[in-house]
């Protein structure tokens, strides 16, 4: 009978000691669930909220323009010449009686167009001199290597400008010129990339498993070098379109009257002092893209830090 008991009450014991440890096992399988969860839910702050409605904001108005304003970037009217702004003119008018605000919004269009454009550009011309000298041995590394500090001795705009005044100015020449001065800074980040992942063992299994160079150049080293340049790419656009705003100022891209933003600062600099509104603003979204693209960068930068971890 005590036998019996004690039987029982063993088997109380293991009974009360396997379910303390199924529902210990059950509330640490529920942490994990809940913090996972708990990133998928993770806003981002004011500042990229803004960044991002910004970026929207021009987006809408580079392909509907009409759909923001009732005004024609070229009609002129000279009795409302350097009105201040008010709500029939949000910006005010310009000194041939312009709407400030409608050509600042069709100006979007051409300058949006430049920076993605010449960000592009720079990009690939980048990633064939990066790959170049990080796969070709050490004489095209150090040929390359010696051009690419060549042009770092000049600033990226000075190569733009000089591009520029020997081509012509107009669009085209202003997005090659943008293109080519931001490439040098790209290609070297490009190569250090490639010399990095080419000695990587992932790279090396491939090679093992009796996969080509082409295969791998394409299916493993570019993907992975190509990633930190996602971010790059994303801050080159508003850099971009400082550069090609700075040179439409000087008179060499967009010709007046179109509605570009470097081209309208250059037009209102002679009544900055009357009409300041004619810089103010179109000089204010220069600054607001160059930001909210900053910001938009470093939020994938990070989103990229957080998934490698």
């Amino acid at each position: 009978m005590t036998e019996t008991v004690g039987t029982r009450e063993a088997s109380v014991g293991n009974a009360g000691a396997v379910e303390s440890r199924v529902s210990t096992d059950a509330g640490s399988g529920a942490r994990p669930s809940a913090a996972r969860s708990g990133r998928r839910v993770r806003v981002p702050g004011i500042g990229a909220i803004i960044s991002i409605l910004f970026l929207l904001f021009l987006v809408v108005a580079a392909f509907f323009p009409e759909a923001l304003t009732h005004y024609k970037p070229l009609e002129i009217d000279p009795t409302q010449a350097l009105l201040p702004p008010s709500f029939q003119h949000l910006f005010g008018t310009d000194q041939s009686g312009r709407d400030v605000f409608t050509r600042v919004v069709y100006g979007t269009s051409a300058s949006l167009s430049i920076g993605i454009i010449a960000t592009a550009l720079g990009l690939v011309i980048a990633t064939a001199l990066g790959v170049a000298a990080g796969l070709g041995g050490r004489l095209a590394d150090g040929a390359i290597g010696r051009f690419l500090e060549i042009l770092f001795a000049f600033p990226s705009l000075l190569l733009a400008l000089l591009f520029v005044t020997m081509f012509g100015a107009n669009v085209t020449t202003l997005v090659i010129a943008v293109g080519l001065g931001s490439a040098p800074g790209y290609a070297r980040m490009i190569r250090g990339q490639v010399i990095a992942i080419k000695n990587a063992a992932y790279v090396e299994a491939s090679y093992v498993l009796g996969h080509s160079r082409i295969r791998v150049l394409w299916r493993t080293i570019l993907p992975n070098a190509m990633r930190p340049l996602i971010v790059l790419g994303t801050l080159g656009v508003g850099q971009s379109i400082v550069w090609a705003s700075s040179l439409s100022f000087l008179g060499l891209g967009a010709a007046p009257p179109a509605p570009e933003w470097g081209a309208m600062l250059a037009a209102g600099r002679d009544f900055i002092g009357t009409a300041w509104w004619t810089e103010l603003f179109p000089g204010a979204i220069i600054v607001g893209i160059t930001l909210a693209t900053t910001t938009l960068g470093r939020l994938i930068q990070r989103r990229f830090e957080g998934r490698t971890n």
